[in-house]
């Protein structure tokens, strides 16, 4: 099936490598002559240095074209550039890159084509004329004393050809011949297609070290990113601590000692300053009870992710449609678990205060990529409210994104002007061990919220009343699936 692209790639290499070898050389060429002028020499080399990295894209689309798996190209964005004229010079010059595709576009590539080339040609013109000579040989002058080669060559070996016509035996042969050549083309082009393309993996291709600097500056990027996320956390935990249960204690504090002097001589103010104690108590406790569901709920820890989020979008204050598209006996890791819910309550959190919304719809699911087997958890969180969120240093998104660039994913948030707004949250994991059970705790309920309604939470980590309070139907709309293969519905 890939014999069409294979021969059309190798049909077309050809005159592209003719004309590379040309232009790059004759700049090259011109550049080096005439660099006594410094300004024009290098012009020209310089300009031979990008027409050689033109050629070499485009031999790096052509190879992918034919199927060839795909050669990683190289990273031509260096900072050095970005530092003026001669930081340009330097990162154009004093990159290899570079100069490997000028030595393979001015010499390599045209050598491996034009041999490449003759093979193909000759094997696909030998197929195509011996399968059709039985054809177009009738058509043939007939001079007074016709030579056929394959007639002769049987004679001469002594095969018996009898008194057989000369021009059937040698359509004969020409035809097995043809049929050979035909039988074997697919493998032909398959290892001269390989050739180029192994060719092109050693010179055109980006060096292992530059992978691993990639690498370590990603990793490097993704521990600055999540100890800037926790940071952030900490210090918005203590602010709302501060503005919010802090005062409310401060405030019991008074209203316990004004209480306590006027106990003996106003017992009735003392009760209403004792009645209004209490209120600030249960405010505060409700404030932290507020400030600890955003981190680890117990719900989280005892039933799982899916429960948490489940309980979560019961309590919004707007109507919240919760699709939860996990696999059943899917084990995701504890900290994952807390940060996609942080992500999850955080962004339904934004879209309660700020977004104008009269719905949000909140879809979790597991999927898989098939060619690397790693998997991945996606959250979404849309909202049909006046949109314009945007990005901002110390704010809400900004954290988000550290806090997804930190587990090592990708955070999109799509508002424009109007709305609707769409936060996705692309989580990588791996296969990961069960979390180990102890014999002094219950197993941990399947996660579905249909299962962390009917499991009863062991008493040390049961969740608030609000928590464990069904949703109303006409407030949200919850569907839970299981689906096996974790693909995602449209």
């Amino acid at each position: 099936m890939s014999v069409p692209r294979e021969v059309g790639y190798l049909f077309i290499a050809f005159p592209i490598a003719t004309v590379a070898f040309g232009v790059t050389l004759a700049l090259f060429n011109a550049g080096i002559g005439t660099l006594i002028t410094f300004f024009i020499g290098l012009i020209l080399l310089i300009a031979g240095l990008y027409v050689a990295r033109g050629f070499g894209t485009l031999e790096l689309a052509l190879l992918r074209w034919t199927g060839r798996p795909e050669i990683t190209a190289p990273d031509w964005q260096d900072p050095r550039a970005r530092s003026g004229f001669f930081g340009w010079l330097r990162a154009v010059l004093g990159n290899g890159h570079y100069w490997l595709y000028l030595l393979w576009c001015g010499l390599i590539d045209f050598i491996v084509a034009t041999v490449t080339w003759s093979i193909m040609i000759s094997w696909v013109a030998t197929a195509l004329g011996g399968v059709t000579y039985w054809f177009w040989q009738i058509f043939l002058p007939h001079p007074s004393n016709p030579v056929y080669p394959a007639h002769w060559l049987l004679v001469r070996i002594g095969w018996p050809v009898g008194n057989a016509d000369p021009r059937v035996v040698d359509s004969i042969a020409y035809l097995i011949v043809g049929l050979a050549f035909l039988a074997t083309l697919p493998f032909v082009t398959r290892g001269l297609v390989s050739l180029h393309w192994l060719v092109a993996r050693g010179m055109l291709g980006a060096f292992r070290s530059e992978a691993l600097t990639r690498e370590v500056a990603t990793l490097s990027s993704s521990r600055t990113a999540a100890v800037a996320a926790e940071g952030t956390a900490l210090r918005r935990l203590e602010r709302d601590i501060h503005d919010g249960p802090q005062q409310r204690l401060v405030r019991l504090q008074m209203d316990l000692a004004a209480a306590e002097r006027q106990l003996d001589a106003d017992p009735s103010a003392a009760r209403t300053l004792l009645n209004e104690a209490m209120q600030q108590s249960k405010d505060a406790l409700d404030e932290l009870r507020a400030l600890s569901r955003g981190f680890a709920p117990p719900l989280l820890l005892d039933r799982g992710l899916v429960a948490a989020l489940d309980s979560m979008a019961s309590r919004s204050s707007i109507p919240v449609r919760f699709v939860a598209e996990v696999p059943e006996g899917t084990e995701l890791p504890a900290e994952l678990e807390r940060n996609a819910y942080f992500l999850a309550a955080e962004a339904v959190t934004n879209a309660e205060k700020h977004s104008g919304a009269e719905t949000v719809t909140l879809r979790v699911w597991v999927r898989q990529e098939p060619d690397t087997g790693e998997r991945w958890l996606d959250l979404t969180v849309h909202d049909d409210g006046v949109g314009g969120a945007a990005s901002l240093a110390g704010h809400g998104i900004a954290g988000l994104e550290e806090r997804v660039h930190g587990l090592g994913g990708t955070l999109t948030v799509t508002s424009p002007e109007g709305g609707p707004t769409t936060v996705i949250a692309q989580l990588p994991f791996g296969s990961s061990p069960a979390r180990p059970t102890h014999p002094t705790s219950p197993a941990r309920a399947p996660k579905t919220p249909q299962a962390a309604r009917a499991s009863k939470a062991p008493e040390s980590a049961k969740a608030p009343e609000s928590a464990k309070a069904p949703a109303s139907p006409t407030r949200r709309k919850r569907t839970a699936s299981s689906a096996q293969d974790g693909t995602p519905r449209p």
